[in-house]
């Protein structure tokens, strides 16, 4: 069995245990909110530090939990010592988990969040700064929506700036399809800010490429099993149309490629995003032509420490230029030349990093158009 099948039903059973585990969760944070959120202090000694995530059935979100239980242990902490807030995708379930756990631990809270889309970004810090705790975010929010509009208790937000990467991974797969034909694309939820700026990126070097035609672009929700599907769709309307495809994540792609092979099909350009192992892997065998790493372990861990040192008073985020709360994470393109290179230093070990450094491998203040 290749790991793509072993992925796919691991992936399952995986979203059937945390369904489980969430559950529980959820029940456990109904009671906590009966005990009323405790009186807002300015910082705090020793806070609650938690990440609210989709799930850790994900490589993505994994390497991310473990940037953040990386830096819970640096504290001398046991890394279960962090709360895990798991949303399985919902954002309802990732305002509730957030307010139940503001309602036991008030003030005393250092939470790092991706708020799951846009719109649920402002209900979540809303609360963080009402109960006087700390949030640090990533990916998504709405443009609208401001750190320094919330004192220091809305502490950073942290994206990638994808368009660009997307944009050259796009270039790549149309050179590899001889600059003509069809392509696909599958995406990630819809409404998601990497979703839509991955896509973007895409139409942008079709603008240089007039002999591809863009066939179709569906949501695969980051989805492995969901993207297989979209894909053997695909293959049935398209057929032998379809030269190329552009995977907004490297999970995504491993459906992709199941798909492809379910059909007898071996040597279908394929680009993706993010970096994973598996996918970096695949890359050194040509079987992806490019993916582009974000390097989730540090992003996660920063995160998470932003919260904590905020939270401490180690720093004070409104002390801070502009270009320290809004901010790029960093981005690497791997391809076929350098992919060995890269899992070295990446990936086969863990880089030790400074998790006081808040801003040193980021890329710059956050730019809207």
């Amino acid at each position: 069995m290749s790991f793509i099948k072993e992925f796919i039903e691991q992936e399952t059973v995986n979203r059937r245990n945390l369904l489980l585990a969430s559950a529980y969760g959820l029940g456990g944070a109904a009671a906590l909110r009966t005990l009323g959120a405790t009186p807002a202090r300015a910082t705090t000694a020793n806070p609650t530090i938690a990440w609210s995530y989709r799930d850790r059935t994900n490589p993505y979100w994994n390497y991310i939990v473990s940037g953040g239980e990386a830096f819970v242990e640096s504290l001398g902490k046991p890394k279960d010592a962090l709360v895990n807030l798991i949303n399985e995708g919902s954002s309802e379930k990732s305002l509730a988990d957030v307010k139940a756990l503001l309602g036991k631990e008030g003030s005393n809270l250092a939470l790092a969040i991706d708020a799951n889309d846009a719109p649920n970004c402002r209900p979540v810090v809303e609360a963080v700064a009402a109960a006087g705790a700390y949030v640090s975010t990533i990916w998504n929010k709405t443009d609208d929506l401001h750190p320094w509009d919330f004192g220091d208790n809305y502490v950073s937000h942290m994206t990638w700036s994808d368009e660009g990467p997307a944009e050259k991974t796009a270039r790549i797969l149309f050179d590899a399809m001889g600059g003509k034909g069809g392509v696909v694309h599958l995406g990630g939820i819809a409404s998601n800010n990497p979703a839509i700026e991955r896509l973007n990126g895409l139409k942008n070097a079709l603008k240089d490429y007039p002999n591809v035609q863009l066939l179709d672009a569906q949501p695969a929700d980051w989805d492995t099993q969901k993207a297989n599907q979209i894909m053997a769709s695909f293959l049935t309307r398209y057929g032998d149309d379809i030269k190329g495809v552009h995977c907004a994540n490297d999970t995504i792609a491993y459906g992709v490629i199941e798909a492809l092979r379910a059909e007898g099909i071996e040597g279908m350009p394929i680009v993706s995003y993010d970096g994973n192992q598996q996918a970096v892997e695949l890359v050194a065998k040509g079987e992806i032509l490019a993916t582009v790493f974000t390097n989730p372990h540090w992003g996660g861990g920063i995160t998470a420490a932003l919260a904590y040192y905020a939270a401490t008073g180690a720093f004070k985020p409104s002390a801070e230029p502009k270009e320290h709360r809004e901010f790029y994470g960093p981005t690497i393109l791997v391809t076929p030349k350098d992919a060995a290179e890269f899992k070295a230093k990446y990936l086969d070990s863990t880089p030790k990093y400074d998790w006081k450094d808040f801003w040193g491998p980021g890329n710059g203040q956050i730019k809207y158009k």
